[in-house]
């Protein structure tokens, strides 16, 4: 569910250069009120379920696995129009393809709803788009070890750990928000054309996808299979992150392609680290509130590093008229500052992950003796 958010601003790059060409004012009444239509319609079908025997991994594998097909779809979608002029009617065709196999979760739904009426039902629990979450992003290991121990958002407060991941996350989603947020003035600022800049930024959603989807599979197979500490993926990636700022820093041409793939994966797998993370270390009874409060650690870091940081360097970097500045200077020190704050996003995570060695010891040890 976190991969489909990172795809959806590609999936509305598509709907925008089909229905509203050249007509941003329509887009964004569109944007205004279909989202809230669409949570008013669908309200119904959230609703008391019951559980079966079923294996639901079969299902929720087939649903990743279309996940990655729409990623796959859109890139070569995107790439096409960025090398071809498609004509009007192609738009039309690669947008209803796109529709079509957006629909296609209903028939994992339909088979994983007959399958389950075949066996006798246990107890009640939340609908399948709740369970979907809690199954991709909450393992059943947390769920018994915190089940009573959930924390709420004033004991979390109170946490060294609760801040540690807050600050790491301003660090890393505050620094990725930077970047996407400057991509057109970073593309104008080194003479990249209109083209390559708004394909930079339609693929920025498919490397966040990979970096949302991946993240969480990986740190799921590393945590069960070796015991490694989830956090020690998200050090990993603010790590990686750094590497990543300091290649836009360097100006060298071309620089924009490999640290935005860099930057946009390690932004996205973020995004799916942080809520496991969250109810792992503080149970999940008040996930919602405490997950919601971390989040704002990316508006929070998108103003500090976007407007006051990247903002006030370039405002003082500007020559000449026109209020534009060309060159690989524009952009370099507040890169290297940025990198700086993803290094210390690194360095918080890794005292996060010796703080939290032994409770992941813990739940691998659980696992283990399940097996």
């Amino acid at each position: 569910m976190k991969g489909f958010v990172g795809l959806s601003g590609a999936m509305l790059i598509q709907m925008y250069e089909t229905i509203c060409p050249g007509d941003p004012k329509t887009f964004i009444l569109l944007l205004a009120i279909v989202p809230s239509l669409l949570s008013v319609l669908v309200m119904p079908l959230v609703r008391i379920y019951v559980t079966s025997t079923v294996d639901e991994k079969k299902h929720l594998d087939g649903l990743s696995t279309l996940s990655l097909i729409i990623a796959a779809y859109l890139m070569i979608v995107i790439i096409l129009k960025s090398t071809l002029s498609l004509p009007s009617w192609a738009n039309v065709v690669t947008l209803s393809v796109l529709l079509i196999v957006l629909a296609s979760p209903l028939l994992i739904a339909i088979r994983a709803h007959r399958d389950s009426s075949i066996e006798k039902p246990l107890s009640p629990v939340y609908s399948p788009l709740v369970d979907n979450l809690e199954a991709t992003t909450i393992s059943e290991e947390i769920l018994v070890l915190k089940e009573d121990n959930s924390l709420n958002l004033l004991q979390a407060m109170r946490n060294v750990d609760f801040w540690l991941l807050f600050l790491a996350m301003v660090c890393g989603m505050g620094s990725g928000i930077s970047t996407i947020n400057n991509i057109r003035q970073l593309g104008e600022s080194l003479r990249y054309s209109s083209i390559e800049i708004n394909s930079l930024l339609a693929l920025w959603s498919i490397w966040n996808f990979i970096g949302r989807f991946g993240g969480g599979y990986v740190s799921d197979l590393l945590l069960h299979s070796k015991g490694w500490p989830r956090p020690l993926l998200m050090a990993t990636t603010l790590g990686t992150m750094t590497i990543g700022h300091l290649i836009i820093a360097s100006g060298f041409r071309g620089n924009l392609y490999p640290g935005s793939i860099i930057i946009g994966i390690c932004y996205g797998s973020q995004w799916s680290l942080m809520p496991t993370i969250t109810s792992e270390l503080f149970g999940v009874k008040h996930m919602g509130t405490i997950y919601n409060t971390i989040s704002i650690a990316s508006p929070m870091g998108s103003y500090i590093f976007s407007v006051r940081l990247i903002g006030y360097i370039y405002d003082h970097t500007i020559t000449g008229e026109g209020n534009t500045c060309y060159g690989p200077h524009c952009f370099r020190l507040s890169f290297v500052i940025i990198a700086s704050v993803a290094f210390l996003g690194f360095l918080v995570s890794c005292v996060l992950v010796f703080r939290t060695k032994t409770l992941y010891q813990q739940i691998f040890e659980k696992r283990f003796h399940r097996r």
